[in-house]
């Protein structure tokens, strides 16, 4: 009876000391597993983030995280829903990811309510202090850190190009009020544009079907558009292009990838770069090296004002060679 006593002891010994690496394992990332499931939730789909997107796929790949080997990843689209994004975020809790890589603002929020244990990777996320994601860029949550799409001199270089070189007096933006990120830009928007002498006609919408009348709403009322990187806007972006097309607007955006789609000028970066960096961050979580909360928010690490030449003939604005000397040209 004594052996079968210090048997059941030595068991059940083992069986928690399992029990407890298993802990220690999930609390940094589920680090030295053979497989890994990673769950993408993507809030909507347009050029900037499907970038983003492969910018981290990337990076997690050059780090020896391979999909189809190692790495099998989820992919949802809320489709610009934020109803998705919260069924998405608590469907990858339920399936037990190893980790969730959040691209915008609202799918990181949704992430984060979801979960406060499986670590969270954002990127495309404006303000990560304001939407309640962070504390400050270098004190990330408990499972949670990204990149920002936010240069602090981003907005101020394109609307002081707006103000002082198109001469732009009154500034149509087009943003979805339903999205955090857009009211913060839309604020910073309307101090620099006052700062230079301009005002700022707002044109709110909350879904893409009603971005081309938002657009129709501004002819005759503003001497320019702007688009922030709002992420519904921007899905319709096609459609404030030919408004700006056609009644000679000049159009301006917050992120190249938009700029290249038809619209005069943007002061940016690409996307590709922040989603890399996001990538970079995950693959220290998934590698044990590093927690979420030791790991600080991230800007992008570069910044260009590019001029797109054809959009500004579509659009009534002519070039002058001597912006060469500030910023690059894009020519398709």
């Amino acid at each position: 009876m004594k052996k079968s006593v210090k048997a059941i002891s030595l068991v059940l010994a083992s069986a928690l000391l399992m029990a407890g690496c298993g802990g220690k394992e999930s609390s940094n990332g589920s680090a030295g597993k053979d497989q890994y499931k990673i769950g993408l939730t993507q809030f909507a789909e347009h050029p900037s983030l499907d970038a983003a997107t492969e910018g981290f796929k990337k990076a997690l790949e050059d780090k020896g995280f391979k999909e189809g080997e190692n790495v099998k990843y989820d992919f949802q689209n809320a489709q610009a829903d934020m109803n998705n994004t919260a069924t998405i975020a608590n469907n990858f809790v339920g399936d037990k990811v190893d980790l969730i890589f959040a691209n915008a603002t609202p799918s990181a929020v949704a992430a984060l309510n979801a979960t406060k244990d499986i670590p969270i990777i954002f990127t495309s996320v404006t303000d990560p202090v304001g939407a309640g994601l962070v504390e400050a860029f270098d004190k990330p949550g408990d499972n949670i850190t990204g990149t920002t799409d936010n240069h602090p001199d981003a907005t101020k270089k394109t609307i002081d190009f707006m103000t002082n070189e198109i001469g732009a007096k009154k500034i149509g933006v087009i943003y979805n009020a339903g999205e955090q990120n857009s009211e913060v830009q839309l604020k910073e928007v309307k101090k620099l544009a006052e700062a230079n002498g301009a005002k700022v006609v707002e044109a709110s919408i909350s879904t893409s079907a009603e971005v081309k009348q938002a657009a129709e709403s501004l002819v005759g009322r503003v001497d320019a558009i702007y688009v922030p990187t709002d992420n519904t806007v921007v899905s319709a972006l096609e459609s404030v292009i030919s408004v700006a097309d056609g009644k000679k607007i000049p159009l301006f955006v917050g992120e190249l990838d938009s700029m290249k789609r038809g619209a005069v000028a943007a002061s940016g970066f690409n996307y590709y770069d922040i989603g890399y960096q996001s990538g970079l961050m995950a693959a220290e979580i998934l590698s044990g090296n590093k927690k979420a909360s030791e790991i600080p928010v991230e800007l992008p690490k570069s910044l260009t004002l590019t001029i797109n030449k054809k959009a500004a003939e579509a659009q009534g604005v002519e070039v002058k060679e001597a912006w060469g000397d500030n910023a690059e040209f894009y020519e398709e």
